[in-house]
């Protein structure tokens, strides 16, 4: 018994690092940014579960939740690229392309997590992940300095949503020593300002009219 209490101890610490702070789109919190994480691509097409993030994100900009949308997975090699086919999702649903920042190095959550703070300046965020990832987000952007709030997409339970809840159990021990230790990303690279320019050109567009 006690082998197994310690066993799904860092599963228990996510849950209760995330105590209210899982929300839905019409509660959650206003802000500026929204973190979208990468969930795989199937022919160069977002997957389903990555598509159902990215129409997450879309109602939140849509609902003024939101002001711009971090897009963060993996372009290790030149042919797979989520981040790009996240971003022609996103624009092809009626977010504007300046309002989407790529983030090409996200391999992992915790990678995503501590980029949004160190390299993109991000301090709030709502992260667009399914139920089952949502809490190992919020701990790990936590730990990563970043204040969030969680949308969880709802997903039926079939046989990835089964892999994707039987995954996390084994990702939170990782995920609890990322947060002990903190370590640096893959890869963490210059200071990016899309973030902070996205939001500039979204406020000067709002005051564009009262200027005329």
């Amino acid at each position: 018994m006690a082998v197994c209490a310690l066993a799904l101890a860092p599963a228990a610490w996510l849950h209760l690092s995330a105590d209210g702070r899982v929300c839905t789109v019409a509660d959650v919190p206003a802000t500026d940014v929204a973190v979208v994480f990468g969930a795989g691509l199937r022919d160069g097409s977002p997957t389903p579960y990555l598509a159902h993030r990215l129409d997450t994100a879309v109602r939140l900009y849509r609902a003024g939740k939101v002001k711009v949308v971090l897009v963060t997975g993996d372009n290790s090699t030149k042919g797979y690229d989520e981040p790009d086919a996240m971003r022609s999702y996103l624009t092809g649903h009626g977010v504007p392309r300046t309002r989407v920042v790529d983030d090409y190095a996200g391999f992992d959550t915790w990678d995503s997590c501590a980029r949004a703070k160190r390299i993109f300046g991000v301090r709030r965020a709502v992260l667009v992940t399914q139920g089952f990832h949502v809490t190992r987000a919020l701990a790990l952007c936590a730990a990563a300095g970043v204040q969030s709030y969680g949308v969880p997409v709802a997903e039926p339970h079939d046989v990835t949503w089964y892999y994707g809840e039987t995954r996390e159990v084994f990702a939170a021990d990782k995920a609890s020593l990322d947060a002990v230790f903190r370590p640096s990303p893959t890869f963490l690279g210059p200071k990016e300002h899309g973030v902070e320019r996205a939001l500039a050109s979204r406020a000067g567009s709002r005051r564009a009219p009262s200027a005329r």
